[in-house]
């Protein structure tokens, strides 16, 4: 089994990273990282003790990232997505579309909403 990590370089991003690792050591699983932010990662980079971590790059030519990272979910028998979230005005949701949003909506399994620590 694998927990998905949503990754954005972000602090919502980090949070949510640090997050996903914890739940993965918690699970004994496997942690698949999957960028959404279009910057390339390396398992190296993203390291945790007891943790088996793989990243998967979206298709470059995709304009729907949110749904790719929905269907690797489902191809790897995700437990779990991990996202990292930002506080948004009402406006701001109204206006502006959220792949956190859409993530919470269309995952066919849990998803671990995390905010960064208030500063």
């Amino acid at each position: 089994m694998t927990v998905v990590l949503a990754h954005t370089t972000t602090p919502e991003g980090v949070a949510a990273q640090d997050a996903a690792l914890d739940e993965a050591r918690r699970r004994g699983e496997d942690l698949l990282v999957f960028p959404l932010s279009g910057q390339s990662v390396t398992a190296d980079e993203i390291s945790g003790e007891g943790v088996q971590v793989s990243v998967r790059l979206p298709d470059g030519r995709s304009r729907d990232v949110v749904g790719e990272l929905l269907d690797v979910a489902g191809e790897v028998g995700a437990t779990c997505i991990v996202i990292g979230l930002r506080h948004r005005t009402p406006v701001g949701k109204l206006l502006l579309g959220s792949a956190a949003q859409q993530i919470l909506l269309e995952a066919a399994v849990p998803v671990i909403a995390v905010k960064p620590a208030q500063s």
